[in-house]
């Protein structure tokens, strides 16, 4: 037998590395242990593969330190009933069966930190295909075939990039992978990095020999200490094997490999903005055109794609471009990785067809709500996307469905919300991010989000004025219209959408200083119900600041002047004793 236990970011956090040196106490042989990165099902973690000698799997999940002697039992004997409480149950089980990967097809398998597991699995044949049997030219028209865009969020044909750097003139050029994956709730590049690092290197090489650039540059966020360090690993068992370097295959194409740690700006995930930053710049979008393709990094012809985007090249060379324009829909093909996250029951990575619905996200493969209160909204495309209300919960997931909704696919942030969440505070949320992240170059993202967010702050203080809704539209537009970059031209997106869709919560907070959602705190005060109370005395003990007062078995007392309202009363409370208003 042998375990492999997933330790992508989740699974550290979570507590693997102190598994995997339990199971090391408990006399489990070295040899028989390994890693890998994240499977997806992030709210397992930490997840334990136990496979035997005919290589059948049992999944073991939320594991500790102190289940270590009954897995090591498991190993000795092969009987099973020692771990029973901790295998996967069948209903979670079917969160990976529901999925169709490909990007992520190594992610959770394979040992990143391991080029043999990586071509064990086929790696690198898609490379030398590519350079010894195809030209450049029929790399693009593969991948033109195929549909692939970019998975960063404009969408934009992947080919039509590859080809205009490939017919610009120079001999000097470069493939850029932007990994600075900035949008709150969102990992889906970090997985893949963390996972499956020689799958992102096959891709871009691919990439690079298409486009004809002998360089190749990976942007990838400081904030990912783990995944740069798998990466580094991986390039340099690559350059040990020839898969970098100098004449690759045997081939006339050489390439090399560096990697740029950003500071993480969130305007660095534009890419003029990002090749600003490679050349030690502040992050600051150009002018365009000309375009990266003509005038990129150093001003010499350059192709920017995200990781996901690399992450399917691979795959697209070994299949065929119409395997991969079999699956989605006609105007968006393949499949699509979303960062499931927020108030559903299984958060993690998912990847789809498109041509799914957000019901068979939400509710089928994330399991539906994590608490018993009603679905509410998703916030799709992060702080450039928008909020997705409970009744298109059947909206199609393609570019030009959610498009119309008012939301974009983005980069794959998927923030699910329940009832309790108010729109006018996430709107305000997203909006602070993308005011603290905007590079100050134009002034209509500079000032007009700044405008913005204090007008929501006022509104969610219970200070809002009659004709706020309709200025913050109009700022909305001026924002878009104005904007030099996709930061500025998106980052009204959160705010249009909630006004569009819950515009009853806006003219609540304005008209009847209330948060219907309960969860702005300047606008709802805690009560004790005294019919209710049972005197136990839990809520005054859970107070920070002494502003509950009674005695044992006696209904209690807020005082509400002293109430701070941070909740601990009646997240404390087991009676139901304690409302909200």
């Amino acid at each position: 037998m042998r375990i492999v236990i997933g330790q992508g970011s989740c699974g550290i956090a979570a507590g693997a590395e102190k598994v995997r040196k339990a199971l090391l106490a408990a006399h489990v042989n070295p040899a028989d242990v390994s890693i890998t990165g994240c499977i997806g099902m992030c709210w397992l973690e930490p997840i334990v593969d136990v496979y035997d000698d005919n290589n059948q799997l049992t999944r073991l999940v939320r594991v500790n330190e102190n289940d270590a002697a009954a897995i090591a039992s498991f190993m000795e004997t092969g009987d099973s009933s020692a771990v029973e409480s901790l295998k996967v149950s069948e209903e979670d089980s079917e969160f990976l069966s529901k999925q169709t990967r490909i990007a992520l097809r190594n992610c959770g398998i394979i040992n990143p930190e391991q080029i043999d597991a990586y071509t064990a699995a086929g790696g690198y044949s898609a490379l030398k295909k590519a350079l010894c049997d195809l030209t450049p030219e029929e790399v693009i028209e593969i991948i033109k075939t195929s549909g692939l865009a970019g998975r960063g969020g404009a969408g934009f044909p992947t080919w039509f990039k590859w080809n205009a750097a490939r017919q610009s003139a120079g001999e000097e050029k470069y493939l850029i992978c932007n990994a600075d994956e900035g949008d709150p709730g969102a990992f889906m590049d970090r997985a893949v990095i963390e996972s499956d690092p020689h799958n992102l290197i096959e891709g871009m090489l691919i990439g690079a020999y298409a486009i004809g650039a002998k360089h190749a540059v990976v942007y990838v966020r400081a904030e990912y200490p783990l995944a740069i360090k798998r990466l580094k690993n991986a390039i340099a068992q690559a350059t040990e094997k020839g898969i970098i370097g100098e004449h690759i295959f045997g081939s006339d194409f050489s390439c090399d490999f560096t990697i740029k740690a950003g500071a993480g700006a969130f305007v660095c995930g534009e890419e003029t903005a990002l090749i600003e930053s490679l050349e030690g710049h502040r992050g600051m979008p150009r002018l365009k055109p000309p375009f990266p393709a003509q005038s990129g990094f150093w001003r010499k012809p350059s192709n920017i794609n995200n990781v996901e985007t690399f992450a399917n090249v691979s795959w697209i060379i070994n299949n065929g471009g119409e395997a991969f324009a079999a699956m989605g829909t006609d105007g968006s093909k393949g499949t699509k990785v979303f960062a499931v996250t927020g108030k559903v029951k299984r958060s993690g990575l998912v990847e789809i067809p498109m041509g799914k619905t957000l019901r068979d996200v939400i509710f089928d493969i994330g399991g539906g709500m994590k608490t018993d209160k009603a679905f509410k909204a998703v916030q799709m495309g992060g702080p450039s996307g928008g909020c997705i209300p409970a009744n298109l919960i059947d909206t199609v997931i393609d570019y030009k469905a959610l498009g119309a909704t008012g939301a974009i696919m983005g980069s794959g942030g998927m923030v699910v919300m329940d009832e309790s969440t108010c729109m006018v505070g996430m709107a305000k949320f997203f909006l602070d991010f993308t005011a603290k992240e905007s590079c100050g170059k134009c002034i209509h993202c500079r000032i007009g989000t700044k405008r913005m967010l204090e007008m929501l702050e006022r509104i969610t203080k219970g200070e809002g004025k009659e004709g706020d809704i309709e200025l913050l539209e109009e700022l909305c537009y001026s924002i878009k219209d104005g904007a030099l970059c996709g930061l500025g031209q998106t980052a009204p997106n959160p705010v249009l959408t909630t006004i569009k869709y819950f515009r009853d919560e806006y003219e609540a907070h304005i008209k009847d200083q209330k948060c219907p959602a309960g969860e702005c705190s300047d606008l709802i005060e805690y009560k004790i119900i005294a019919d209710k109370c049972r005197g136990c005395t839990l809520c005054a003990k859970n107070c920070p600041v002494d502003a509950i007062s009674g005695t044992v078995k006696n209904p209690h007392v807020i005082n509400t002047e002293k109430c701070i309202k941070c909740g601990k009363c009646y997240s404390s409370c087991r009676f139901d004793a304690i409302v909200k208003e």
